[in-house]
């Protein structure tokens, strides 16, 4: 089960490796660039609706409890709401803020595909926008593995749901990808310093 998890990050993350693939190809390579620049829309706007969903079902803990069970994946946390709060807005906070960065990472993402250009990738805007997504991935990353360890901390107390594991399994997977990510950033980040070298020099 933990290794689907894993590949399931990895084919639905692999977009981002393939834009910093496509970011060195020609320009006849449109084509794929363009795929990948909609795709990165269809799951950003798929993150959205997931972040969104879980912020309706965060307030409708709160307010109408009753209506938890046919709201979005479930997630009915009403017990642990009612017998330890702060426990529930320490698990809620967690849920919300990874599935916000999940959406915003993809939002980076769209930017820099949006505004970069083919024929030049090595210039200061990308380096910067990867260097970015680095930052944002290694923060999912350590978020999902500090709220994984809170919640096992909780389940000796009875608090836990078995659905929430969900939302930080892949939370190894996302250090690693950042940590590659944010080594690109680095070599794009040379790229940019070597080429505005050789434009003085030009």
């Amino acid at each position: 089960m933990k290794k689907e998890k894993y590949l399931l990050l990895f084919n639905k993350y692999f977009l981002i490796f393939a834009l910093l693939k496509t970011l060195v190809m020609s320009k006849t390579n449109n084509f794929v660039f363009w795929g990948l620049y909609v795709i990165a829309w269809i799951i950003f706007v798929g993150l959205s609706i997931e972040a969104g969903g879980l912020i309706v079902n965060f307030f409708f803990h709160l307010y109408n409890p009753e209506m938890v069970q046919n709201l979005y994946q479930k997630l009915d946390l009403i017990k642990m709401y009612k017998d330890n709060e702060p426990a529930f807005f320490g698990i809620y906070s967690f849920i919300l803020i990874i599935s916000i960065l999940k959406a915003v990472l993809f939002y980076i993402v769209i930017n820099l595909m949006h505004k970069m250009k083919l024929e030049k990738p090595f210039s200061a805007f990308v380096a910067k926008q990867i260097s970015q997504l680095s930052y944002y991935t290694l923060s999912i990353g350590f978020l999902s593995y500090i709220a994984r360890q809170f919640v096992k901390n909780l389940e000796h107390h009875g608090f836990v749901s078995d659905n929430l594991n969900q939302f930080w399994a892949d939370s190894e997977a996302f250090v690693l990808m950042g940590a590659v990510i944010y080594i690109i950033a680095q070599i794009f980040k040379r790229g940019v310093e070597l080429q505005e070298e050789n434009d003085l020099t030009v």
